[in-house]
């Protein structure tokens, strides 16, 4: 799947003065930091990865979820598939063509923190219609809490109130919660979330149990069979 050159030059417009963007790292690999980081996949992908936002590796290879943290990812996700460990790098980006992947804000922020709620909303609108609209998949593997209460962003209160209970549950990293995502002209789809933490070093509660827990999430969703007959 390809992103429209509509949706695109959207993104676009609402990178243009934007505050807080890595523009050194942009720099650094003569990227455009115009340009948002979306790993699209096929329109059609079964599984979707919704995380923060791209770190510098991503910005090098214009590919989310390739830096250590998405390796953590993506290295599961392989050997799922193919049942014995990828040979290089260049075999976690293949695997990576299977899925949909995409983040809250498509852009690296300064010192990897998270973005503001401002910026957030700002980009909510093109990030959900995205989702709505353009890729046909519902099943989402959400990394950090960021991710998840994503959807509760511009959502009736029902719904962000929703996502907040299920958050707060002891056995949220092997729950499902099912959560609508309405667009501002009224369209709207339902989500199957399957959330866990960031898979990040510098989250040292969840890092060591993490390869764990996504290695039971791909089991329940059956992903390596539904990528298989995708």
């Amino acid at each position: 799947m390809h992103l429209s050159d509509t949706l695109r030059q959207a993104f676009r417009r609402e990178a243009e003065n934007l505050e807080g963007v890595d523009l050194e790292v942009y720099r650094q690999f003569e990227k455009d930091p115009l340009e948002p980081v979306i790993g699209l996949g096929p329109k059609d992908a079964p599984i979707g990865i919704f995380g923060r936002d791209p770190g510098r590796q991503e910005i090098k290879h214009g590919v989310p979820f390739i830096g250590s943290g998405g390796q953590k990812v993506r290295t599961p996700l392989y050997k799922a598939l193919y049942g014995e460990s990828p040979a290089d790098f260049e075999a976690t980006l293949e695997v990576g063509r299977h899925l949909f992947w995409a983040n809250t804000v498509p852009y690296k922020p300064l010192g990897n923190k998270a973005w503001s709620m401002a910026v957030k909303k700002r980009f909510q609108p093109l990030m959900a219609e995205l989702l709505v609209s353009h890729w046909q998949g519902r099943t989402l593997i959400t990394l950090g809490r960021e991710a998840f209460l994503w959807f509760g962003i511009n959502q009736p209160k029902d719904v962000r109130q929703a996502l907040d209970v299920f958050w707060k549950q002891e056995d949220r990293f092997e729950s499902v919660h099912s959560t609508p995502l309405t667009l501002g002209n009224g369209e709207q789809a339902t989500f199957e979330l399957a959330p866990l933490p960031h898979p990040s070093p510098l989250n040292q509660t969840w890092y060591k149990r993490f390869p764990g827990l996504f290695e039971t999430r791909l089991k329940e969703l059956n992903v390596a069979r539904r990528l298989k007959n995708a």
